[in-house]
């Protein structure tokens, strides 16, 4: 009896009384500081700010000495067009140049036009255009972390050390430099991580979506809508119950890049506006890997330097590695999606040096990397990692102030 009095004599503030007696709005908050101790999310985009600051402090250090400015090489090359989209829009462009240097309003119709809409929208709220342009970069890549984890958990038994590990490895990357400019990367690899999540788990609105929202980014996004088609009309074949959901999916999909394609070729008058704009603006065309092939073996056979070597060596090891990942069965949606992203840009000619960055949606070549040093100790997998972050920051600052077309 006494022990009921103390009990009803205690103020429900106490430390000690139970949850229930406290106010609602404090449970709830209590609730969600419980569910952001266990989420790995938090820790996935600790991570990523970590290993993408450490990459953008050492690529200042190397600007600094070769007298440039951190801001004008995170903007450089490709990023001067989408800060100028982002301004101007669609409308002719002053100085806009063809390959041969003449005049060529079409051009910046080559660039797609969800990063630069995303890019308005930070300056609408306030903000300048370069600083928008970083910003969207950096806030799409969080979610693009965020999306590695849950594909871990679909190619890993082992919790979310391969997630985590997927999220170090990409971000850490050759090239990944480009993920923290005014580039599209980031923007379209966060969509086509989420694509192919829906994917996996069978949400065809989401997997439709963001493939949707991918195809106004980069043209890399066909590969990804195959994949996305392909995977849904079998779901929908073979499961009575997601049939809708699925034919949904596969129809939302293509029509990013199917409109976008088909509004240059309506500007244009071309059937295929697009490609006859990169081909003269670029030298860009698909010459099912000639040009690779040509650069391949002169830099291992002739005297080269020691960068467009490990170029050559980065691309070879991608085209191992998405081998690799057919042997241990990647889930087939994302071996064919990294299979078709690397036979794209192998087989695009155009700028060799710069075969690393367009590899680098096709994170699914690093999957066995990831699931192999998941199953080794933990300081074993933080050391191997830690090597392969210092080489990649080491790489992109190289490659943006040290080398030239390597981006």
């Amino acid at each position: 009896m006494l022990r009921e009095v103390d009990d009803l004599d205690q103020p429900a503030h106490s430390p000690t009384a139970p949850r229930s007696a406290r106010p609602a709005r404090v449970q709830v908050f209590e609730r969600f500081l419980d569910r952001l101790a266990v989420s790995p999310y938090p820790r996935a985009i600790l991570l990523y700010l970590v290993i993408r600051t450490a990459s953008v402090q050492l690529l200042g250090m190397l600007a600094s000495k070769h007298g440039e400015t951190l801001t004008d090489r995170l903007t450089a090359w490709d990023g001067q067009w989408y800060l100028r989209l982002a301004v101007h829009g669609y409308a002719e462009l002053p100085g806009t140049l063809d390959a041969a240097r003449l005049p060529y309003p079409d051009a910046p119709m080559a660039f797609f036009p969800l990063y630069p809409k995303f890019v308005g929208v930070v300056m609408w709220l306030g903000a300048d255009v370069v600083t928008a342009a970083l910003l969207v970069s950096a806030l799409a890549g969080l979610a693009l972390a965020c999306g590695l984890i849950r594909i871990g958990r679909c190619v890993s038994d082992q919790g979310d050390r391969a997630g985590f590990l997927l999220v170090a490895l990409w971000a850490g990357a050759p090239m990944a430099i480009v993920f923290s400019m005014a580039y599209t990367e980031a923007v379209f690899c966060a969509f086509a991580v989420w694509s192919l999540v829906g994917v996996l788990e069978r949400r065809w609105f989401l997997a439709g979506l963001c493939a949707f929202a991918a195809g106004l980014s980069r043209s890399t996004a066909v590969v990804l809508v195959a994949v996305v088609v392909i995977a849904a009309l079998i779901a929908a074949f073979r499961r009575a119950e997601e049939r809708m959901p699925a034919l949904i999916g596969a129809l939302v999909a293509p029509l990013g890049v199917v409109g976008y394609l088909g509004f240059v070729a309506y500007r244009t008058g071309s059937w295929t506006g697009w490609q006859d704009i990169e081909l003269r603006g670029w030298n860009t065309e698909f010459d099912f890997g000639a040009e690779t092939w040509d650069s391949v073996v002169t830099r291992l056979t002739g005297d080269e330097s020691v960068f467009s070597t490990l170029t050559v060596l980065f691309l070879l090891g991608a085209v191992a590695l998405a081998v690799v990942a057919l042997c241990i069965r990647v889930p087939w949606p994302l071996a064919l999606y990294g299979i078709g992203v690397l036979a794209l840009a192998i087989g695009t000619r155009g700028l060799p040096d710069a075969k690393i960055r367009f590899i680098l949606p096709a994170f699914p070549v690093l999957i066995p990397i990831a699931i192999g040093l998941s199953k080794r100790r933990t300081a074993t997998a933080v050391v191997a990692a830690t090597v392969w972050v210092v080489l990649g920051a080491w790489f992109s600052a190289h490659s943006l102030t040290a080398w030239r077309y390597a981006i």
